[in-house]
């Protein structure tokens, strides 16, 4: 990485639901590169946090800065233009489409053809789908799903469906990718694969990642930055090996260790 700085800027975000204050006062810096960790025991409003970056929600009060710009004030798909990407805790796919129908579905943003040349398929609009389809094999290859890519996603099983919709999010090309726990629900060689794939796309693109997630293991072996979130309200902030002693955290979520 040649150059640092600071991709996400969360600023002082307040988040109320009628009577229940989910967000607090969140502030933190994302650096360019990072892999950055939220994590909090359920309810602490980890995902809130996402959906106020995305837009899907919008905060009371402060502000969201990627890249410069103010997310606070732009509708999700705009975001998604600018460069941010991301999955869900439910997978959020097209179930009775295949593989690559899903991936080449979110290059959208990307295409730039008329109407009428799409339909003709023609001169620059058949190209341009060829760019697109060029992209979107890259990412089955990178995943390692090619042989699910012609299979109907709502016949996968859960952790194929959980590595098809991180394609999808891919097929953005995003600069920050949010991950919403991307590892639930998944047996211990998925969880390796997942965490092997998430390191690859932040080392290989250079693509900086916030991510959620319970499994505490992965979290501390790959991560850079964490942010620990209790009732909404941030606790700590640090490096893994602060927030592993870290006494409000172990009390709000980590839990003491068992002594044999």
């Amino acid at each position: 990485m040649t150059s640092r700085s600071t991709v996400l800027r969360v600023q002082e975000i307040n988040l109320v639901f009628g009577g229940i204050q989910a967000l607090n006062n969140i502030s933190f810096d994302v650096q360019t590169g990072d892999i950055y960790s939220i994590i909090g025991p359920n309810g602490a409003g980890k995902t809130s946090l996402l959906n106020c970056i995305n837009n899907f929600y919008h905060p009371e009060r402060g502000k969201i800065i990627f890249n410069g710009q103010n997310l606070t004030r732009l509708p999700p798909y705009k975001i998604a233009k600018l460069g941010v990407a991301r999955t869900f805790q439910n997978t959020a796919l097209y179930t009775g489409l295949s593989t690559l129908d899903n991936l080449m579905a979110a290059r959208h943003i990307h295409m730039h053809s008329g109407m009428l040349k799409s339909i003709l398929y023609w001169g620059p609009a058949q190209r341009e789908d060829l760019r697109h389809r060029k992209v979107v094999e890259e990412i089955i290859d990178f995943l390692e799903i090619a042989h699910i890519r012609k299979s109907i996603v709502g016949a996968l099983p859960h952790g194929l469906r959980k590595r098809v919709e991180l394609g999808r999010a891919l097929a953005l090309e995003p600069e920050l990718l949010l991950l919403d726990e991307p590892m639930t629900g998944m047996n211990q060689e998925e969880k390796e694969d997942m965490a092997r794939f998430i390191l690859d796309i932040n080392e290989r693109q250079e693509t900086t990642i916030l991510l959620i997630e319970h499994d505490m293991g992965v979290v501390m072996d790959i991560v850079d930055q964490i942010v620990v979130l209790d009732f909404g309200v941030k606790i700590a902030e640090g490096i893994p090996d602060e927030i592993r002693h870290n006494e409000a955290v172990i009390n709000a979520y980590l839990g003491k260790p068992e002594i044999q």
